[in-house]
């Protein structure tokens, strides 16, 4: 009996489903606040992806900061960590790893370090972020920088910073591939916009799990059907644009280009999205797009709140056409306003109907 009761175990063992792990390092130079708008996320949200709701998805444990409840500290109960040093050791097969936060250049600097993740059980010392990438990085299924100080560097990557921070593509390589030869994801957005980010793990999952073909990525490496568009085509102010009419002052609903929008340049889905279960987003409630997911950012676009430059060229010539194009209208508007002559009272037909007999 225990013999069969063993060899039962062992064919149930070797069945069971397998298991993706997400490794989250909110480690680098960040606020974390890319960890916070993912749990606003609604298109997927966290929880179906953590409880595997979605059909199809594999079996998924999550390592992330936020919700895993083994959060204790070394040699204590329930220690985080152990997971990370688990998939170092290529314990854990597959697995996608999730950077947020910008990454320092340690070798500027003679002592100390400027950001880590726990200590290296044979120095005793912090491991820093760098290290991280160094020993996981290659043993990753996928690698996802999530917002943007973890995709260009963001704003602790600005001219004149300390730190020689850059973003994941910059410290491992923008050529860089994962052993199953997928290149870096990166989702920028200071923070991420959540149902952005949620997807995109979603569409990494099924594609481990080859349920899904190789993730369309544009030249910044970020998924092309959710910054394949500039703000400009998709906010509810381009009207407005091409009327010539632009807001003067915040709270206006015209188009907000001349206060400091770069919405025609920058390449995000918000204004389309929204923020929260639809709702928001940065020029859908009066703020101007400071072009946070793209790589320039934020040197190639200050100060905020000054008209870009090119807009003064754009905005003249818009001007000028504009209020053509709003005097024709105007004219459209004044008949199609209008029901036609024929529907009122009377005795007499006067739709042009002619009978056929």
């Amino acid at each position: 009996m225990t013999t069969q009761s063993g060899s039962k175990a062992t064919n149930a063992e070797t069945t069971q489903e397998p298991v993706v792990h997400i490794l989250w390092i909110n480690a680098g130079l960040s606020c974390d606040g890319d960890s916070v708008s993912l749990t606003a996320a609604t298109q997927p949200s966290i929880e179906e992806i953590v409880l595997g709701a979605l059909p199809g998805l594999p079996k998924v444990a999550v390592h992330w900061p936020l919700i895993d409840f083994e959060s204790g500290p070394v040699q204590g109960a329930d220690v985080f960590i152990d997971w990370f040093f688990k998939a170092e050791r290529g314990e854990l097969d597959p697995f996608v790893l999730v950077v947020e936060g910008s990454i320092p250049n340690e070798g500027i600097k003679q002592e100390g370090y400027w950001c880590g993740f726990g200590n290296d059980p044979e120095t005793g010392q912090p491991m820093t972020t760098s290290q991280w990438l160094d020993r996981l990085a290659p043993k990753a299924t996928a690698v996802l920088a999530a917002g943007t100080c973890a995709t260009y560097g963001g704003v602790h990557a600005m001219e004149g910073n300390p730190t020689g921070a850059m973003g994941v593509a910059d410290y491992l390589g923008w050529d860089w591939r994962s052993k199953a030869g997928l290149p870096i994801v990166n989702v920028p957005g200071c923070p991420v916009q959540p149902d952005n980010l949620s997807e995109t793990i979603v569409y990494l999952l099924y594609q481990v799990a080859g349920q899904a073909p190789m993730i369309p990525l544009d030249e910044a490496l970020r998924p092309t059907w959710l910054f394949g568009a500039t703000v400009h085509e998709g906010c509810d102010r381009a009207g407005y644009y091409e009327q010539g009419q632009f807001a003067t002052e915040y709270g206006s609903p015209r188009c907000l280009v001349k206060i400091g929008c770069w919405g025609p340049v920058v390449k995000c889905n918000v204004p389309k999205r929204g923020w929260l279960n639809g709702v928001g987003g940065c020029p859908n409630v009066g703020g101007i797009c400071i072009a946070c997911t793209m790589p320039g950012f934020p040197d190639k676009f200050m100060p905020f709140m000054d008209e870009p430059p090119g807009a003064l060229i754009s905005s003249t010539a818009s001007a000028a056409y504009g209020g053509v194009i709003r005097r024709l209208r105007a004219i459209t508007l004044k008949t199609a306003d209008k029901e036609p002559k024929w529907r009122r009272r009377g005795h007499e037909l006067l739709t042009g109907y002619r009978a056929p007999w």
